[in-house]
């Protein structure tokens, strides 16, 4: 899980509860409403693949929580964390899609 030994850094990362069911796991999302680059290296540091990454945000198993929020991530619920999306103007909606859901 990630690199572990990275030390916790103040950024701008969100992640909301890992509510979001898919193939018998939970997943939660990780974001950044200041910048796509921030987000990257974050992911990178927890160890997420680029494929976990979708528009705006990284599918996160619900297990890698609990390191996120240690390494910096600020937990929100799901709304807070679209409304900042959205906000910052990093918001990229599928068409068809009304809100954030795992893929």
């Amino acid at each position: 899980r990630g690199d572990q030994r990275a030390e916790p850094r103040d950024v701008p990362i969100l992640v909301d509860q890992p509510i979001w069911e898919l193939r018998g796991r939970r997943f939660a999302h990780l974001a950044s409403d200041v910048s796509f680059d921030e987000l990257h290296r974050f992911a990178r540091v927890l160890g997420l693949p680029a494929r976990a990454f979708h528009r705006d945000h990284y599918d996160l198993p619900g297990e890698y929580v609990p390191l996120a929020v240690d390494l910096g991530a600020h937990q929100v619920d799901a709304r807070e964390l679209a409304r900042r999306l959205r906000g910052a103007g990093l918001r990229r909606r599928s068409a068809g899609r009304d809100g954030l859901s795992p893929g």
